[in-house]
């Protein structure tokens, strides 16, 4: 039975997802009539037609099998009240062997039937939506609003009015400029200078590597290479079948990152919007506190027992490819314990990371799943390789407690976030640091055999490696130190720490740097024209990791420095501010695609803006411009300070030619 569902969910999700895509499924087609009953009751009725091989679920199917059909009857209870359930035709029952209930369902044809009793007589048109699972060898999931006219009249499809004064502030968004040929060829090498996949697939790797080390995962090595090799026929066999489990362990957590792409129909600023909210890196933070309590020793975190036992006798029972299959879903199982929180951190970092969180999520969980079943394959290759592992010990209970403290850590970033972005003034970076350093002091103890925690057992000789890795804890310590009295600047954790102008201490500026800066785009072009200067426009934001990088490795650089500081106006738009506008310049903003949203921040405001001119949602996103808005070269983002340094010189360079033009 396990098998089978899994196997079907499995073919379900990719099946939708290949289907939806294509765009080329129709197997159901829907009609609707309305009988009336008396002056104030009326009967609404919806029949669906479905194709051959296809059925469609109950309302009242099962629970634990497959989704029913939910109706929602927009305006019940104010316009209108529902006489009874909503009656349905002849429907077929029939065990399932995958879910293991009955599940009640249509085939060929549908007719739902729901009795109204108006409220109020002035009421024209009822809206209803259905939401249902529509199946074959897939299931898609669809939903469908339907609109049925009481009078016979035209039904009305109500859309959000945008009133003058916001088409007049969405129109003051969008700028009229100059030299828009330059900006349009350089979007594209934008976006390509984005990618992080490599560097997102590399993070899942090393998680993978580190997964490997723990206690959940390492003694699974040799066990599982010597039951593939001496259970199987022949030695080639053996081989062939360990190879195959690798495989399915990298294909098990790629399928885990696939409900993710569902973010890429949403618009551009969504998955800004998710990885800069509050409360999600609240949540977040507690999380990563609850998974370092776990490494500690405290408590296990374990999926169902029962899952891994079915999991296991369905590989036992049905053997071959398939029963390969189910052994690399035990282990993922079964090893869930150690492998949940570092995933966590791989899901931290996506939301920490430039570009598309959904394909970032998919690189990490591939890379990681890689990392994770490489030693099976290698092992089953080079049988003799076994020979060489280390035996398992108490080495593995330092390696989780070191991660524990390494999950802290992460967990401190995503509250800075929240902290950053709400501008609650709590985190400043003096108290980020010494967190961090009591943190590093911690590990170094425990390194060292001073700090025990109350899962480990009796204490033993402390090995060379704990000893030189308590030594590197214990200079990252001093690091910390220095940088905590500005006597380091920290680089090697830009992003991380709070931006330095986030200070306890009283700063000159709330700016990178200390440079001169506008949080507004309307004083900062004014201010330009007054000094006859150019502009940078610069797309950051309070939880960017790669904008503090940017400042930090590449604007600190004395040449950078001083041109930003001296040459150029610098208007700083923060995407994330969560800072409500003022009620008489919040607005409505219809997107391309007929969405309407409330534009209520001025995170929101400047998101829109970017979206609006420069047809991006990504930051640090840099544009020089002129005062009267020409655009003096192409845009760029995250890149190194020779390549940043050479594109504000020949954007100066550009400025002064056209000012004596001029």
């Amino acid at each position: 039975m396990c098998h089978k569902k899994i196997i079907l969910l499995v073919l379900l999700f990719i099946g939708n997802h290949t289907l939806f895509a294509q765009g080329k499924v129709q197997p159901v087609a829907w009609s609707q009539q309305v009988n009336k009953l008396s002056e104030t009751e009326f009967e609404l009725i919806l029949k669906a037609d479905i194709q051959e091989g296809w059925h469609l679920y109950s309302q009242y199917t099962a629970d634990g099998g497959s989704l029913p059909s939910e109706f929602n009857f927009e305006k019940e209870g104010k316009e209108y009240a529902l006489v009874g359930k909503t009656q349905e035709s002849e429907t077929l029952t029939e065990y399932s062997d995958i879910f293991e209930v009955n599940e009640t369902f249509f085939k060929k044809e549908a007719i739902f039937t729901q009795k109204i009793r108006l409220l109020n007589q002035e009421v024209k048109q009822v809206d209803v939506s259905l939401w249902y699972q529509i199946c074959k060898e897939v299931c898609i999931p669809n939903e469908e609003t339907f609109r049925f006219s009481l009078d016979g009249s035209a039904v009305v499809r109500e859309e959000k009015y945008i009133d003058a004064r916001s088409l007049a502030m969405t129109s003051a968004l969008k700028l009229d400029l100059k030299n828009k040929e330059l900006l349009s060829d350089s979007l594209e090498q934008a976006v390509v200078s984005s990618s992080s996949l490599w560097t997102i697939f590399g993070l899942g790797f090393l998680g993978g590597l580190i997964a490997l080390l723990t206690p959940c995962v390492f003694p699974m090595i040799p066990l599982t290479v010597s039951f593939f090799t001496k259970h199987s026929q022949n030695k080639s066999k053996g081989i062939v079948n360990a190879i195959s489990y690798g495989f399915f362990i990298v294909l098990i957590y790629f399928l885990l990152s696939l409900p993710f792409q569902l973010f890429d129909s949403v618009d551009s600023q969504v998955l800004n919007t998710i990885a800069t909210n509050i409360w999600l890196n609240l949540l977040f933070f507690l999380i990563f506190v609850f998974f370092a309590l776990s490494f500690f020793g405290y408590y296990e975190l374990t999926l169902p027992s029962s899952w891994a036992n079915k999991m296991d006798k369905a590989s036992s029972r049905v053997g071959g490819v398939v029963g390969i299959f189910f052994m690399a879903v035990t282990l993922a199982i079964v090893s869930f314990s150690c492998t949940g929180p570092i995933l966590g951190g791989l899901l931290g970092s996506t939301a920490l990371s430039e570009g598309d969180m959904a394909n970032n999520l998919t690189a990490g969980m591939t890379g990681f799943g890689l990392a994770l079943a490489l030693p099976f394959g290698l092992f089953a290759l080079f049988p003799t390789w076994l020979n060489s592992l280390p035996k398992s010990g108490s080495w593995m209970t330092t390696v989780k407690v070191v991660l524990g403290f390494l999950e802290l850590g992460l967990a401190l970033k995503f509250l800075s976030n929240a902290d950053l972005v709400g501008n609650w003034g709590i985190l400043k970076r003096e108290i980020f640091l010494i967190i961090w350093i009591v943190l590093s002091l911690l590990l170094t103890l425990y390194l060292f055999g001073v700090l025990r925690f109350p899962h480990e057992g009796p204490k033993l000789k402390i090995s060379v490696t704990r000893k030189a890795t308590g030594l590197l804890a214990g200079l990252f310590s001093i690091y910390l130190i220095l940088g905590l009295f500005n006597m380091s600047k920290l680089k090697l954790l830009s992003g991380f720490p709070p931006p330095d102008f986030y200070s306890v201490l009283e700063t000159e500026s709330d700016c990178p740097l200390g440079i001169a800066c506008y949080k507004d785009f309307e004083a900062g072009v004014a201010y330009a024209k007054s000094v006859n200067k150019p502009i940078l426009l610069d797309f950051t934001g309070w939880a960017c990791v790669n904008c503090r990088k940017m400042e930090e490795h590449v604007w600190s650089e004395p040449d950078i420095y001083a041109l930003l500081k001296d040459d150029i106006v610098l208007i700083s738009l923060y995407i994330d501010d969560r800072k409500e506008l003022p009620k008489e310049e919040q607005f409505d903003f219809r997107f391309d695609s007929g969405r309407v949203k409330t534009i209520n921040t001025i995170g929101e405001k400047w998101g829109t803006f970017q979206t609006l001119n420069f047809n991006s949602a990504s930051q640090p996103f840099y544009v020089l411009l002129s005062p009267d808005l020409k655009v003096l070269n192409t845009v760029i983002q995250r890149t190194d300070s020779d390549t940043y340094g050479t594109w504000l010189r020949t954007g100066l360079t550009r400025y002064k030619k056209l000012a004596i033009r001029n």
